[in-house]
C-alpha cells in the first residue's frame, strides 16, 4: 500500500531521496508562499510531516500496521525566500527496535528532531515530530 494525500500532493513537495529509515525532501517555494513572498507556515508543516514519517513507514507491512503524527511542532530561525529542504533518518538499531516493539506490544514511537534548510544551506527552521506506529488490531490499554 502507498500512503498518499492529495493535499500534501497539491504541495509540490518532492522525495529527492528515500529508502529504508530515510527520507530527504525539498518543498518548492513557488505555490507556497505567504502574503510577503516568503514560506507558508503550512508548508513547513507537510515538510515536516513527511520528513518524519518516512522513515518509520519504510520498513512497515502495510496489511498489518499504519503510522500517525502523534505531535509536531515547527521552531522558526529565519524567512524562507526560496526552496526548502529536509532529511531525516533512522538508523538499523532503531528500526529494528520499532519492529521489535510493533510484534510486541502493536505500537511504537520515536521523536524525529531535524533542521529545514533553505537554498543556500541556512538553517531557516527546526521540525520535531514524534511519529506513531500502531498495529490495525492495536487499542490502548
Amino acid at each position: 500500500m502507498t500512503y498518499r494525500v492529495e493535499f500534501v500532493e497539491r504541495t509540490g513537495l518532492e522525495l529527492l531521496e528515500g529508502g529504508r529509515g530515510t527520507a530527504r525532501y525539498r518543498m518548492p517555494l513557488a505555490g507556497n508562499e505567504n502574503h510577503v513572498g516568503v514560506m507558508y507556515m503550512g508548508a513547513f508543516t507537510v515538510l515536516a510531516e513527511a520528513t518524519a514519517a518516512i522513515p518509520g513507514i519504510s520498513i512497515l507491512d502495510t496489511a498489518r500496521f499504519y503510522p500517525i503524527i502523534k505531535d509536531i511542532a515547527v521552531s522558526f530561525h529565519k524567512m524562507a525566500a526560496s526552496d526548502v529542504f529536509a532529511e531525516f533518518s533512522l538508523d538499523e538499531p532503531a528500526l529494528e527496535g520499532l519492529l521489535a516493539d510493533l510484534e510486541r506490544k502493536g505500537s511504537a514511537g520515536y521523536l524525529a528532531e531535524f533542521p529545514m534548510l533553505d537554498a543556500n544551506g541556512v538553517v531557516v527552521a527546526t521540525g520535531k515530530v514524534m511519529v506513531k506506529l500502531l498495529s490495525h488490531g492495536w487499542q490502548k490499554s
